[in-house]
């Protein structure tokens, strides 16, 4: 990456930016609670109702896709129109997206709502290929990895109080023993108000100064980087890593109806969905200490009181709706569960992964065997070990890629098509005999391949002579 000028303080610009990744976070968790919604108005089977996940992540696999064909054929075409554009464009694309609710609510139209959820979900793809790359070019390219980091718990955040607050939005504030029926009509005042802010957002970015940047890099053409058995089993692992964090959360909707779970309705789903969800930031916030220049006692000390402040965050914006929080104590058992298993990672891609696999493994079998909070909280943990899952696949799947790096990235971020399949094949199990509680062996075996890539890419790059142990910067 090359700035055409030295690189100064752009601190407004990165503030800016940041709130590109929490509300892509924002938009992206509230999808689990327009499922349950969506189920119960519209009268869909659990894989019917998955096709939300199917149309938003289906849009990235698109977007990526139409990206990197244009790229090859005509150069890439940030390079022409530079960064800031390519963000504004992409949110004023979210935008028309949401607007597209409009017409969506009038017709009554799931169809619709999917065509809305989808074109949002293009330009989220652009934010996300333009937005990572130039948040690390914001300032001193040796602390553009923190940045990157900071981005991503703005991010995380996004995803924690995005279900609460559409929750809010629709439902207002919990009445206990009240029954809500809420229709479709109420979504249109909550994407309107998406639409006005990210076109305000999109306003401020082209009035902020910004560096121009762009990329010198040419995309190698041919297959050659399908030789490279890191990248192409790697394309496989961001599928099924993507895939089994929004299935874990999609499906939860309709899990926590079960009596023997929580036997609970639509309306009350948001404070687990955001746990999920805060789960990932609570991972990922752990994961950016490594980035600061912290002793080792410092470090260790706050590998353990920072994923609990995170949580204690959780709970407040949980209970700012009225929800009783208090049956979430106990999950303080699972966060320290986690943090046992961190500290044997040690930072590297590989063992990271293999351990986090196998611990999501282990936590999701137990969710499936037993019932009650035991197994709510066991397979929402999938969310804590998930968490900085992405960047250990992508540093292990591009290590030696040389020339044919830009092009393997580009392949890796099509493979976020796995959350538009992997949720609908879990729903679609769900409405089989097999039920809701069972069809969660879908994540057990999405975690089984994480866990074996993380020991197979070793192994790949070890024959390669890589350094396959850098470390794992905090996720996506």
């Amino acid at each position: 990456m090359n700035d055409t000028r030295q690189h100064n303080s752009y601190t407004t610009a990165f503030v800016v930016i940041v709130f590109t990744f929490f509300f892509w976070g924002f938009v992206a968790a509230s999808n689990g609670v327009l499922i349950p919604m969506f189920k119960k108005n519209f009268e869909l089977s659990q894989f019917q109702s998955q096709l939300v996940d199917f149309a938003f992540y289906l849009a990235y696999f698109v977007g990526s896709l139409i990206y990197f064909v244009i790229s090859g054929l005509f150069g890439d075409p940030l390079n022409k129109i530079g960064y800031k554009s390519g963000l504004i464009i992409g949110l004023i694309v979210s935008a028309l997206g949401a607007l597209l609710f409009i017409p969506a609510v009038n017709a009554a139209s799931y169809w619709l709502f999917l065509s809305g959820l989808f074109i949002i979900g293009l330009g989220f793809a652009l934010l996300q290929i333009v937005a990572n790359p130039f948040v690390i070019n914001l300032g001193d390219p040796a602390k553009g990895s923190s940045r990157l980091n900071f981005a991503g718990g703005i991010n995380s955040l996004g995803t924690t109080i995005g279900p609460v607050l559409l929750a809010y939005a629709l439902y207002g504030k919990i009445v206990p023993g009240k029954e809500q029926t809420i229709g479709v009509e109420n979504l249109k005042i909550p994407y309107v108000g998406l639409a006005v802010v990210l076109v305000a957002l999109a306003l401020l970015i082209a009035v902020v100064k910004m560096p121009f940047i762009k990329n010198d890099e040419k995309i190698e053409k041919g297959n050659g980087v399908f030789k490279y058995p890191q990248l192409t089993l790697g394309m496989l692992a961001i599928f099924i890593y993507v895939g089994t964090e929004v299935t874990i959360q999609s499906n939860l909707g309709a899990l926590l109806e079960l009596k023997d779970i929580k036997g609970i309705d639509h309306t009350l789903v948001d404070k687990y969905i955001s746990l999920y969800w805060g789960s990932l930031m609570i991972g990922r916030m752990s994961g950016s200490l490594n980035s600061f220049s912290l002793s080792k006692t410092m470090n260790t000390l706050l590998s353990i009181v920072v994923p609990y402040a995170v949580f204690g965050i959780i709970l407040f914006f949980n209970s700012l709706r009225g929800a009783d929080v208090a049956d979430m104590y106990i999950y303080a058992v699972w966060i320290a569960l986690f943090i046992v298993v961190k500290f044997l990672g040690q930072e590297r891609p590989s063992r990271t992964l293999l351990l986090f696999g196998a611990a999501a493994v282990i936590f999701m079998i137990a969710g499936i065997f037993t019932t009650g909070d035991v197994a709510l909280y066991s397979f929402i943990s999938g969310g804590l070990f998930c968490s900085v899952m992405w960047p250990c696949i992508f540093n292990l799947a591009i290590a030696g890629l040389g020339k044919y790096t830009n092009q393997g990235s580009s392949l890796l971020i099509m493979m976020i098509l796995g959350g538009a399949i992997i949720p609908p094949l879990q729903g679609s199990i769900a409405d089989s005999a097999t039920g809701i509680h069972n069809s969660y062996w879908v994540p057990v075996f999405g975690f089984a391949y994480l866990a074996w890539y993380g020991f197979a890419a070793r192994r790949i790059l070890q024959k390669q002579g890589i350094d396959y142990d850098a470390n794992t910067g905090s996720g996506h």
